[in-house]
């Protein structure tokens, strides 16, 4: 078990945890929760090591192997697979051993190795990291890509998968949903369900804290508070925990005020000067109890839009994608991904936009929010339609060197000179306090964007957004950066609007609690969805079941078409396309022998498995691990001719 007793934690000159103690069990899965700057962080960098408490004890097994998704962005051009394998560091460990014992006469080190070859799982490597790979919303035809032809979202995917790779007795998780879509993230939940060891993770999506943790382990005034239950039920415990505690703190007020009356009543009477002094000592020997000062709450709306106009915009026969790339040539089509999609858009709907990851639900956003434009079709704009579009890379376009008011008057100017402003006062004071509702007030505003936090960006981005007072909101994952309190905030601010919202989202909590009916854009097209979030959780793992069968069917037909086109040059029987009843004949014998082949390979192989299980003798173990490295090597030959041959045949 893991145990912290009086630890004292420290980032710089700042406390974090004071005297904190806790004891998390063998194989508990637990969710680490606090308001920002509570030092969730820091007590990972505890767990793995990297900071050192300030005082107090630490204990963790030191047996204990951990497993924990890497921050760096990976640079290299190893393939994705490949890159995934290294993660199992006990099969790394193994590989290396037996290219060392290899190198020796040492036949009983070499037995060892082989074993410990084996039983890391060299056998199904590969496959077990392309289903981690697929798992977390790849493509088979991705499998083999080098990892620096990826975006750095999808590098974070693979480092994730790459931890998950990793056996280990602690896994440590820090954000682990940030980079994901819905489907990769319910991927993820089934997946952490099985997980058997002991694992701490740090989320801000309710929905999958409810889903993967029994315990909570809330970080409040520098303690360490341990809750029995997921997130949900930490809530409802420390909710009636507040309220006890307020109304304790209250009792003791009355009771604060009425000794404290008492002693100024009598303290100079000499006949109750002893009876005042008995309550003097009773006031100083009481345990305080510390007023509730609840974590700091962040709420903000949405001003009534200046005009609904209805529908708000309507699309017939639209087709999204992409143009094609600058400098192709002429002839060059673009990209479609979704076409022939006819729908409206009306005032006060709240619609929910679902899809496998790929499927172009952020083509769709991005296209009615006029960033891109549609590739064919009509869209119709209502009359005074005022967009606002919080989108994925929002962030990434607010300026490093400049602050929040610098980013609110820019605003103001660039909308005042295209006659968009609605009203709003654009003076600075104004412009202020405006910053100021959300949280931005003092020096913050003119703090550098680049040294704040994602959340406060984020933060910065819907003032932003709320100031120009929209009438139709697009959001492209909005709650990637906010905290728990935030996206609450954002949740009852959007339940508020009175405008239309469109919603990309992976925060179910989020969905159920602000959309009223769903789209879903899949295999080309935009339909209703007919079901509520859990059924659509169903369809996605019943879709990645079919998209792995989908992929191995492929695998297969591509090795079969690689095979066939190996074939030797067509002799001028074949010149035709057709092979004489000769060569027909002579491949289905040829096709006879290597399966007669591979059957006895695999026997033999078989055989050497349950060799090297029941440990005989060094020399046996180390002649059984050879010869089965031989037979594998021999049975992938074989298996290329049978592909090789039956590609002819079949031709």
């Amino acid at each position: 078990m893991i145990t912290l007793k009086n630890i004292s934690l420290r980032r710089g000159a700042k406390l974090l945890l004071d005297a904190a103690s806790v004891t998390l069990n063998p194989g508990e899965k637990v969710g680490l929760v606090g308001r920002n700057g509570a030092g969730k962080s820091s007590l990972f960098a505890l767990l793995n090591g990297n900071l050192h408490e300030d005082g107090g004890e630490f204990y963790i097994p030191t047996q204990w192997r951990m497993g924990q998704v890497a921050q760096d962005m990976p640079e290299t051009a190893q393939s994705a697979t490949d890159f995934v394998v290294e993660g199992d560091t006990q099969l790394n460990a193994a590989r290396i051993e037996v290219a060392a014992a290899e190198a020796t006469d040492d036949y009983d080190r070499m037995a060892h190795a082989y074993m410990a070859l084996h039983d890391a799982g060299e056998h199904d490597a590969p496959a077990r990291a392309q289903a981690l790979i697929l798992g977390l919303g790849f493509k088979s035809s991705e499998l083999d890509k080098p990892v620096n032809s990826f975006s750095g979202g999808w590098r974070m995917r693979l480092q994730l998968a790459r931890a998950l790779m990793c056996p280990s007795d602690l896994l440590l998780l820090d954000e682990p949903t940030n980079h994901l879509d819905l489907d990769a993230l319910v991927w993820l939940e089934a997946w952490l369900k099985k997980y058997e060891g002991t694992m701490v993770v740090i989320s801000h999506d309710r929905e999958f804290l409810d889903a993967v943790t029994n315990v909570t382990l809330h970080i409040d005034a520098g303690k360490l508070v341990r809750y029995g239950g997921n997130y949900s039920k930490f809530e409802d415990m420390r909710a009636e925990q507040m309220e006890l505690q307020q109304n304790a703190f209250a009792k003791q007020q009355d009771k604060i005020a009425h000794l404290q009356k008492f002693i100024a009543r009598f303290k100079a009477k000499a006949s109750k000067a002893k009876q005042a002094q008995s309550r003097v000592k009773a006031l100083d020997r009481m345990e305080k109890i510390a007023p509730l000062l609840s974590e700091a709450d962040f709420t903000f709306e949405f001003s009534e839009p200046a005009n609904l106009p209805n529908p708000m915009l309507s699309m017939t026969g639209v087709s999204f994608g992409y143009p094609a790339p600058e400098g192709a040539p002429t002839d060059t089509p673009p990209t479609v991904i979704v076409r022939n999609v006819s729908k409206s858009v009306l005032a006060g709907q709240r619609i929910g936009i679902l899809g496998a990851n790929g499927q172009g639900k952020s083509t769709l956003v991005k296209t009615v929010a006029r960033d891109l434009l549609p590739l064919g079709g009509e869209v119709t704009e209502g009359k005074g339609l005022n967009i606002g579009y919080f989108a994925q890379q929002e962030l990434d376009v607010l300026r490093p060197a400049d602050n929040p008011l610098e980013h609110m008057i820019t605003l103001a100017r660039n909308l005042q000179a295209a006659g968009k402003i609605n009203g709003q006062n654009t003076r600075e004071q104004d412009l202020r306090s405006f910053l100021g509702n959300f949280n931005f007030s003092g020096d913050m505003v003119k703090q550098a964007v680049g040294s704040m936090s994602g959340g406060e960006k984020a933060r910065l981005v819907l003032c932003m957004l709320v100031w120009q007072r929209p009438n139709l909101l697009l959001m492209d994952e909005p709650t990637n950066h906010l905290d728990l309190a935030t996206r609450e905030a954002l949740s009852m601010a959007l339940n508020e609007f009175e405008g239309t919202v469109m919603l990309v989202s992976h925060d179910r909590a989020l969905l159920r609690a602000v959309c009223d009916e769903f789209w879903m854009v899949s295999r080309g097209g935009v339909e209703p969805f007919d079901g509520d979030l859990d059924d659509y959780q169903r369809y996605l793992l019943e879709e990645a079941r079919r998209q792995r069968e989908l992929a191995k069917e492929e695998a297969k037909a591509e090795a079969a078409k690689n095979a066939s086109l190996k074939k030797a040059p067509l002799a001028p029987a074949q010149a035709s396309g057709k092979a004489s009843a000769e060569q027909v004949k002579q491949w289905k014998k040829s096709l006879q022998t290597v399966e007669a082949s591979m059957a006895s390979l695999q026997a033999e192989g078989t055989a050497l498995e349950n060799t090297l299980a029941d440990n005989p003798h060094p020399t046996v173990l180390a002649d059984a691990g050879r010869r089965l490295k031989i037979v594998n090597q021999e049975l992938k030959t074989l298996e290329d001719q049978w592909l090789e041959l039956s590609g002819k045949l079949e031709a």
